[in-house]
C-alpha cells in the first residue's frame, strides 16, 4: 500500500497534480475509519430488556427487508439506463466510461443508504436504553448513531470520485492519452447521475413507505382509538417505526449523497476547466480547477470528525439548549473550514482566480446554509410564534390549523429564497462575474461547496432524528416508564427540528447546484458537438465561443417561444411530481387505514393488550405500496428532459430547467416547513399546552400532522433532488440532444430552421 501510495504521489508531481487533491481521499478514509469506530462503540452499549431487543428487531428486519427491495427494483432502472448508456456510445454520442461511472455512483449511493439504515435500526434500542440513565447519554448514542451516516455518505461519496479520479487521470488520461482531462470533468458528473437516480428512488419510495404508515396509525390510534403515538396496541406502529428509518435515514441519506457528489465531481470541476480551457491555460492549472473541490471536501470531512465530539448537553437541558448544542458544532464547523480553506486555496493559487474570489464566495456559501438553517428553524420549531399560532388555531378545528399551516409555509419562503438569490448574486460577482459569466458561476459553484463542506455534521445532525423518534417508540412499547419517556419526546422534538432544518439545507443547496448546472449543460453541448467534429455554429466558432455566443446562437430569451414553453413545462412538472407522490401516499395510507380498523374490528383482545396486533401485514402494505408507487414519479424526472431536449434543443432544455429551479425551490420550501410547523404544532400540545394530549386540540393538530406529512417527508424533499436530477440528465444526454439540429431540436428540423 504504501509502495502503490508513493508511486501515485510521485507521478501526481510529475503530472502537476497538486499535493491538495489528495486531501480529498485521505478525508474519505477519515470519514469512513470514524464511522466505524463509531459504529463499534455505539454497538458496545446495551440495548436494553429482552421486549426492548424484540421490538427493535422487528423494526431492523422490516426497515432491512424494504432496503433489499427497493435496490432490486432500482436495479432493473439500472439496468434499462445502462443499456441506453450502450446504445449512445456505440452511435459516438457518450463516452463509454459513462456507463460503469453511472453504475459505481448508484452502487455507492446505496452502500451508503445501507451503512445508515443498519446504524439507525442498531441504534434506536440503545438510545432509549441510555436515556433511562440520563438525556446526556442518550443524546450522545443517538447524535453519534446519526453521525456513521453522514460520515458514511461523506466518505462513500469522495472515496468513489476519488479513485475514479486515479482510474481515469493515471490509468488512461496521462498514460495513453485516450482520456481528456475534459473528458474525465465529463464522465464523473454523468457518474453523478448514478447517486442522483437512486436518490430519487430512495426518497419517493421511502416517503411513500413512512406516511403511509404514520398516517394510516396517526387517524386509527389517536383519532379514533384514543391511543397513544407508538403504543403497542396499534397495528401499524412497527411499520410507522420502519417508515422513519427507511424515509429520513436512507432517504435522506441518498438524497444529500447525491448532493454531494454532483457538488464536488463535475460542476466545479467542468466550469474550472472550462474557463482555464478558455484562456488557454496549460493542463497543470486545469488541474489546480480539479483539485480546489475536492480538497474543500476533504477538508470538511476532517474537520466535521472533530465538530462531531463537540455535542452534549446537560441532564435538565431545555430545547432551546438541546438546540445550541447542535448548533455550536455546525458552527465551530464552519468557522474552521472558512479560515483554513483560506490558507489552503491561497497556496492552491488558481490562475484565473485572486484567491479571495474562490475564498468569498466559499464563506458566502457556509453563511447561506447557517441563514437557511435558522430561518427553517424559527418557522417550525415550537419555541417560536409561527408554530405556537398554528396550535392555538386548534381551538376552532383542523380547517383553522391546515389554512394557518399553509400560510405559515408559504411566508417562509419569502428569507430563504431572498437569503439564496443574495447569496447567488454576491457569489456570481465575487467570482469574475462581471468580466465572464463562467468565472461567476464558478463563484456561484464554490459557493455549493462551501455549503456542503459541513455536510458530515450537518447530516449527523439530520438522521439523528429518526433515531431519537424510534428510541421513543421503543420506550413507549417496551413500558420504560414516564421519566424516560419524557427524555426522549425531548430527544424527539428536537429531532423534529434538526429534520426540518436538514430538508431546508438540502433544499438550499439544491438551488445553488441548479444554477451552476445551467453553465454545465452549455459546457456539456461544446463538448459534444466537438465530438461529432461540428466546429461552427452560424458565425461562431464552437472552440472559442463565449456562454453568451451560446445564448445567441439558440437564442436563448424570454421571446423565443420554444425557451417560454420549457419554462412553462419546468413549472408544472414540479408540481405535477408533488401531485403524484401525494396521490401516491394518499393510497397507501387509505390501505393501511383499513387493515388498522380490521384489526381493531377482528381481533379481539387488542384494545386490552391481552391479544397481539398482526405488524407484519401493516409492514408488507407499505412495503408493497411504496415499491408500487415509486417508479412513476421518480422516471418523470429522467424522461422529460430528454424529450423536451429531443424535441425543442437547447432553448427548451434551458427553459425546462429555469422554469423548474425557480417553481420548486419555493414549493419544496413551503411544503417541507408547512409540515415541520404542523409537526412540531402537534408535540407543542402533547407537551401541556391548549389541552394536552387526548383533547380536542390534540384531535385537529393531529389531522393538520397528518396532512403535513407527505408535505415534509415525500413531496417537499422530493422535489430538490427532481432539480438535479432533471439538470444531471440533461447533462449527461447532451450528446443525445446534439444530434438533432446540432441542438437546435426535432421540431426546428421539422420546420427547416
Amino acid at each position: 500500500m504504501n509502495i502503490l501510495l508513493g508511486s501515485l504521489l510521485a507521478q501526481s508531481a510529475d503530472s502537476g497534480l497538486p499535493w491538495q487533491w489528495w486531501l480529498g481521499p485521505i478525508g474519505a478514509l477519515a470519514a469512513l475509519g470514524t464511522a466505524y469506530y463509531l459504529y463499534t462503540a455505539m454497538m458496545r452499549e446495551a440495548e436494553g430488556t429482552d421486549l426492548m431487543i424484540e421490538i427493535a428487531q422487528a423494526v431492523r428486519e422490516g426497515a432491512m427487508a424494504y432496503l433489499r427491495a427497493q435496490y432490486r427494483y432500482v436495479a432493473y432502472v439500472f439496468a434499462g439506463l445502462f443499456v441506453v448508456f450502450f446504445v449512445l456510445s456505440m452511435i459516438g454520442a457518450q463516452r463509454g466510461f459513462v456507463m460503469v461511472a453511472f453504475l459505481t455512483a448508484g452502487f455507492s449511493s446505496g452502500i451508503a443508504g445501507f451503512i445508515g439504515m443498519r446504524t439507525a435500526t442498531n441504534a434506536s434500542a440503545r438510545t432509549a436504553n441510555a436515556a433511562r440513565k440520563s438525556l446526556n447519554d442518550g443524546l450522545r448514542v443517538a447524535f453519534r448513531g446519526g453521525a456513521v451516516m453522514g460520515l458514511g455518505v461523506v466518505g462513500m461519496s469522495l472515496l468513489d470520485m476519488s479513485l475514479w479520479f486515479l482510474i481515469l487521470y493515471f490509468g488512461f488520461g496521462r498514460g495513453t492519452g485516450s482520456v481528456t482531462i475534459q473528458d474525465i470533468t465529463t464522465i464523473m458528473l454523468s457518474a453523478a447521475m448514478g447517486a442522483s437516480t437512486m436518490a430519487l428512488f430512495g426518497r419517493v419510495g421511502g416517503g411513500i413507505y413512512t406516511k403511509a404508515a404514520d398516517v394510516g396509525a396517526d387517524l386509527v390510534g389517536k383519532v379514533e382509538a384514543g391511543i397513544p403515538e407508538d403504543d403497542p396496541r396499534n397495528p401499524a406502529t412497527i411499520a410507522d417505526n420502519v417508515g422513519d428509518n427507511v424515509g429520513d435515514v436512507a432517504g435522506m441519506g441518498a438524497d444529500l449523497y447525491e448532493s454531494y457528489a454532483a457538488s464536488i465531481s463535475g460542476r466545479r470541476r467542468r466550469l474550472g476547466v472550462a474557463g482555464a480551457v478558455a484562456s488557454g491555460l496549460g493542463i497543470g492549472e486545469q488541474l489546480k480547477y480539479i483539485a480546489a473541490p475536492v480538497m474543500l471536501a476533504g477538508l470538511g470531512a476532517i474537520i466535521s470528525i472533530a465538530a462531531i465530539f463537540t455535542v452534549n448537553a446537560s441532564e435538565n437541558a431545555t430545547m432551546k439548549q438541546l438546540i445550541f448544542a447542535f448548533e455550536r458544532s455546525i458552527w465551530i464547523a464552519a468557522g474552521v473550514i472558512a479560515l483554513s480553506s483560506y490558507i489552503l486555496l491561497d497556496l492552491l493559487n488558481l490562475a484565473n482566480h485572486e484567491n479571495w474570489q474562490v475564498w468569498l464566495p466559499l464563506v458566502v456559501g457556509l453563511a447561506v446554509g447557517i441563514l437557511i438553517g435558522r430561518i427553517t428553524e424559527y418557522y417550525t420549531s415550537g419555541e417560536f410564534k409561527p408554530t405556537q399560532n398554528i396550535a392555538a388555531q386548534t381551538a376552532t378545528g383542523p380547517g383553522t390549523v391546515i389554512i394557518s399551516g399553509l400560510a405559515v409555509g408559504m411566508s417562509s419562503t419569502a428569507l430563504p429564497v431572498i437569503v439564496i438569490a443574495i447569496g447567488s448574486a454576491l457569489a456570481f460577482y465575487i467570482g469574475g462575474g462581471f468580466t465572464s459569466t463562467l468565472n461567476g458561476l464558478f463563484g456561484v459553484a464554490m459557493a455549493s461547496v462551501g455549503m456542503l463542506s459541513t455536510l458530515g455534521i450537518t447530516l449527523a445532525t439530520d438522521a439523528y432524528g429518526p433515531i431519537a423518534d424510534n428510541a421513543g417508540g421503543n420506550a413507549e412499547m417496551a413500558g420504560l416508564g414516564a421519566q424516560t419517556r419524557q427524555r426522549t419526546d425531548q430527544l424527539d422534538a428536537l429531532g423534529n427540528t434538526t429534520a426540518a432544518t436538514g430538508k431546508g439545507f438540502a433544499i438550499g443547496s439544491a438551488a445553488l447546484t441548479g444554477l451552476a448546472l445551467l453553465a454545465s449543460f452549455v459546457e456539456q453541448m461544446r463538448a459534444s458537438l466537438l465530438a461529432r467534429e461540428v466546429f461552427t455554429l452560424g458565425t461562431f466558432d464552437v472552440r472559442t465561443m463565449q456562454m453568451r455566443d451560446f445564448m445567441i446562437y439558440y437564442d436563448i430569451n424570454p421571446l423565443n417561444p420554444l425557451f417560454l414553453l420549457g419554462t412553462f413545462i419546468g413549472g408544472m412538472v414540479a408540481f405535477y411530481f408533488c401531485a403524484l407522490t401525494m396521490s401516491a401516499v394518499g393510497r397507501a395510507a387509505n390501505e393501511m387505514v383499513v387493515e388498522v380498523r380490521r384489526q381493531f374490528r377482528e381481533i379481539p383482545g387488542i384494545m386490552e393488550g391481552t391479544a397481539k396486533p398482526d405488524y407484519a401485514t401493516c409492514v408488507e402494505i407499505s412495503t408493497r405500496s411504496a415499491l408500487r408507487e415509486m417508479v412513476v414519479p421518480s422516471m418523470l424526472a429522467i424522461v422529460v428532459p430528454i424529450v423536451i431536449g429531443v424535441l425543442m434543443g437547447v432553448a427548451g432544455v434551458l427553459g425546462l430547467l429555469a422554469g423548474g429551479l425557480a417553481t420548486a425551490l419555493s414549493l419544496a420550501l413551503m411544503m417541507s416547513n408547512a409540515g415541520g410547523a404542523w409537526d412540531n404544532a402537534k408535540k407543542y400540545i402533547e407537551e401541556g399546552h391548549h389541552g394536552g394530549k387526548g383533547s380536542e386540540a390534540h384531535k385537529a393538530a393531529v389531522v393538520g400532522d397528518t396532512v403535513g406529512d407527505p408535505f415534509k417527508d415525500t413531496s417537499g424533499p422530493s422535489l430538490n433532488i427532481l432539480i438535479k436530477l432533471m439538470s444531471m440528465v440533461a447533462v449527461v444526454f447532451a450528446g443525445l440532444i446534439a444530434l438533432f439540429g446540432n441542438g437546435s431540436g426535432l421540431i426546428m428540423m421539422l420546420l427547416g430552421a
